[in-house]
């Protein structure tokens, strides 16, 4: 991972190396160097590809637009919440104004936003919600209910057009730790429940796609190989490893709908080719840029815009300002609660202006059968 001139990059390193690194580095285009300060980005893993390859650079790109001379202490904690804890401390140490915190443990990241809140920083909770008896100041996400409900919905109509009645599904939930992976997981439970047999259901601890694999492959040998007509995953990477599961097991996944979310390359491709059948699309960049917004308007100590916030989210202690922007199901071509490839990922260039190329290499033949040109 490259440190630029304005942005310190620390990795799930221990607390001494990430003080120093966070206190001595990367001070040049004109921030902490001239003492107008920093704000903190700290995101929770990279094992979905979006933080590093989304949410990271959008977030950074809108901030220097807004806040050109102020920089950003950047850290991932890879998953564990104990690093996490760590790099937050570190930032606090370092005297960041401003912390954006996606969890780990929506729970034990409380305590960062205690110690932050004891100095003074504000705290935007972005994409998962921050719970632990805390009082963030923001909320940035989605509606994360939604999400599991359109996921669930699209196998459902999947399901039924196909005239598979009374379906039998599996599940392979997100982390417990990961407070929208219950929100994922009620919103499917909302629709699934009464309408399907859920014959197996567990979680991936870390989001992992070879836990997800790991799962499927017990699934299968717990109910056969036509013991499920669909199968549920609370993310796209996760759905990877399960279909990476069935195709072990000689099933193929085309004949088992399955779903994820994160519109990631590899699901696109998947879904283009028909191996997977939906994915939540959410438009990461005015999630990350919104909270630019939010961030810049704090470190100034300015009242964010009135347009900005648009609902409140009860975290068990407080009701949050939040910002709450609407996922969107998308399929190959659309239809029914469902919208097309071409008309999201494709129109919004979500992977950037070679959108098109990321997709499409070595995938032309479905990319043409679906219309992305």
């Amino acid at each position: 991972m490259k440190l630029s001139t304005s942005i310190v990059s620390v990795v799930s390193i221990s607390t001494a190396v990430v003080a120093t690194l966070a206190m001595t580095s990367c001070k040049k285009g004109g921030g902490g160097a001239g003492g107008k300060g920093s704000v903190a980005l700290l995101l929770p893993e990279s094992q979905t590809t979006r933080y590093e390859s989304a949410d990271r650079p959008f977030f950074e790109a809108k901030f220097k637009e807004l806040c050109p001379n102020v920089d950003i202490v950047y850290s991932n904690a890879n998953q564990v919440a104990a690093d996490q804890q760590q790099q937050a401390e570190a930032a606090i140490a370092r005297g960041v104004k401003v912390i954006v915190l996606d969890p780990v443990d929506g729970d034990a990241a409380g305590a960062i936003v205690k110690n932050a809140k004891a100095k003074s920083i504000p705290v935007i909770s972005y994409d998962r919600l921050i719970k632990g008896g805390s009082t963030p100041d923001y909320y940035v996400s989605f509606d994360n209910e939604r999400v599991g409900k359109l996921q669930a919905q699209a196998l459902l109509d999947k399901l039924t057009a196909a005239g598979i009645a009374q379906p039998k599904i599996t599940m392979i939930n997100g982390s417990p730790t990961d407070n929208n992976a219950t929100l994922f997981k009620n919103g499917a439970h909302s629709v699934f429940d009464g309408k399907v047999t859920i014959v197996k259901e567990d979680a991936a601890a870390n989001w992992k796609p070879e836990e997800a694999q790991q799962l499927m492959e017990q699934f299968i040998a717990a109910v056969g190989k036509d013991g499920f007509d669909a199968a549920y995953q609370a993310n796209d990477g996760t759905a990877g490893g399960a279909i990476a599961a069935m195709k072990a097991a000689n099933i193929d996944p085309k004949t088992r709908a399955t779903c994820g979310q994160d519109a990631e390359v590899a699901a696109i491709q998947r879904i283009l080719s028909g191996d997977q059948y939906v994915t939540v699309y959410k438009a990461i960049q005015p999630e990350a840029e919104k909270t630019a917004e939010l961030a810049c308007a704090l470190f100034k100590g300015e009242k964010p815009a009135a347009t900005l916030v648009n609902d409140k989210v009860n975290n068990g202690t407080t009701d949050v300002p939040s910002v709450l922007l609407v996922p969107i199901a998308v399929t190959a071509t659309g239809g029914g609660t469902t919208k097309s490839v071409a008309d999201t990922i494709v129109k919004d260039k979500f992977y950037g202006a070679d959108t098109v190329a990321k997709i499409c290499k070595g995938y032309e033949a479905v990319c043409q059968a679906a219309n992305i040109k």
